[in-house]
This record gives C-alpha cells, structure tokens and sequence, in this order.
C-alpha cells in the first residue's frame, strides 16, 4: 500500500504523523508523496481540505482518511488512540469507498474567453473586493432568473452543506444527493430590489452562471483559499463530474456527525 500523511503541523499532529510512519515501515507499507493510494490527514477538517486540494489531480486513483488531533470533525473519523488499529486496517483490510460530490467553479474572463477552473469540497463564495454592495445577474440552465444585491454569495456542496452554508441559513443535505446550493449573504430586499431569499438547490445537470455587473474585481473563496479575480464575465457553478472518494473502515453516519456537532456529543438525556 502506498501512502502519505499531511499534517496541520502542531506539535500534537507531527508527532502522531511521525509515529505512525514508523507503524507503518513496520508493515512494509511505502510512503509515496507523488502517487498514493491513501492519503491521510491528521489534524482536522482544515487539513483534510489541504490534502483534497494537493491531490485534486488524482482523485480517481486514491482515497482519504482523516485523523482529528483537535476538535470532532465532518472528515476526519479516527482519533489519535486508534492509529494503530487503523494501519492495521490500512494492511490487512480491503477498505470500502464512499464517494462525496464536488463543486466544479469555472471562472470566465472578457480577454479572448479566457478561464480557470477549481474543484471545491465545501463551498465556493463570491463577494466583491472592498466589501461593497455585490451586484450581479444569476442565471440558471441559460436563463435569468433574477439580479441579486448583497455582500455575496455562497455556493456549496452536500458535506459542505453544515459549514458556511448552515451560518447563512441554508439546508443541511445528505452527501449521497449529488447538488449544489446557493445560499445569499445579507441580501438587499425592499420596495426595489427583490431576491427569492431563499437557498437554491440544484440537482446535477442543472448549471448556474453568475455575471458580475460593473465590478472590476471578483472575490472568490474556493474552500479555504481566496483568489481576486478581474475582468470577469461570469463564472460558472455546477457538480462535477469528479467525486473525492473516502476510505471507510468502519460506519461513519452522516446525520450522527450531524446530531454530535450541533445538538449533542453524548447521551441524549
């Protein structure tokens, strides 16, 4: 089995890496930064997007597995007391792979149709660069569906659904759906201006196309990166056609992640 393990790179996280590398040369296992087949996180869910992200280009070829060193996470399952049950499992088992949908963003310039495109875990957000009024067209399967006033917008994907997009109000949905969801930020409705104020889910083969009007700078967040953008023309939402694929060892419900994270992480009384 080849391997690598990314850390968040606390003290806490380098040495459990560090330790279970050693675990790890003792099952003959290889570590292989170029081309593996699991890559492990340890750290939290922050780190796993990391990983996602360095391994974006071969995400048909190897699968995940998060350790979290901190505080309970929708990625990361194990925790540091079971690391060696978990390369046991690594060597021994033929794990099951789950598969999560991602966010295709493709961002369109005016110069000669131009354009960049990014895979998004979580969520993708649009805003203006100085923090003023974002002002633009959105469009869905080619056709206008209203002008939206706001700080922003945010799309986001099923797992990223209980990050941002629970904040600003949107529904939680199960990973097994493959959607998008648009979620406003503060937007402005009044006599004038009108937003349908409510998220937006769109199943898979439906597309979402977003145009700037007059701003010569974009704000893009992709997960946990920021990219400023200028000269767009529009830029372009849709599930993509890759999915991140998860190594399973053992059950890791959705909604119990849910029901630890936000309601209760004991026994219900």
């Amino acid at each position: 089995m080849r391997y690598v393990i990314l850390s968040k790179g606390d003290a806490k996280s380098e040495a459990l890496k560090h330790k279970m590398m050693r675990h790890m040369q003792d099952f003959k296992m290889i570590e292989d930064e170029e081309n593996p087949e699991i890559v492990i996180s340890v750290g939290g869910d922050g780190t796993l997007l990391q990983a996602f992200h360095q391994y974006s280009h071969m995400l048909s070829r190897c699968a995940f597995v998060g350790i979290h060193t901190g505080h309970l996470g929708f990625y990361a399952d194990w925790l540091p007391h079971e690391v060696e049950k978990l390369i046991i499992e690594i060597h021994n088992s033929e794990f099951q792979v789950i598969e999560y949908p991602l966010l295709e963003i493709i961002v369109r310039y005016n110069d000669d149709g131009y354009e960049t495109r990014y895979l998004a875990l979580n969520e993708a957000t649009m805003k203006t660069e100085n923090g003023t009024t974002l002002v633009v067209d959105l469009d869905i399967r080619g056709q206008h569906f209203e002008r939206f006033r706001g700080d922003g917008l945010c799309v986001s994907t099923p797992s990223g659904s209980t990050a941002y997009n629970k904040a600003l109000g949107g529904a939680l949905i199960h990973p097994s759906l493959e959607a998008i969801q648009i979620a406003e930020i503060a937007s402005i409705n009044n006599r004038v201006f009108r937003t349908v104020g409510s998220p937006l889910v769109l199943p898979k083969h439906h597309t979402c196309h977003i145009k700037p009007v007059n701003h010569d700078v974009i704000l893009t967040t992709i997960d946990h990166v920021s990219v400023k953008h200028k000269n767009v023309n529009a830029i372009q939402y849709r599930v993509a056609n890759e999915k991140i694929r998860f190594a399973r060892f053992r059950p890791f419900p959705f909604w119990k992640r849910v029901h630890d994270s936000f309601i209760s992480s004991g026994e219900d009384v």
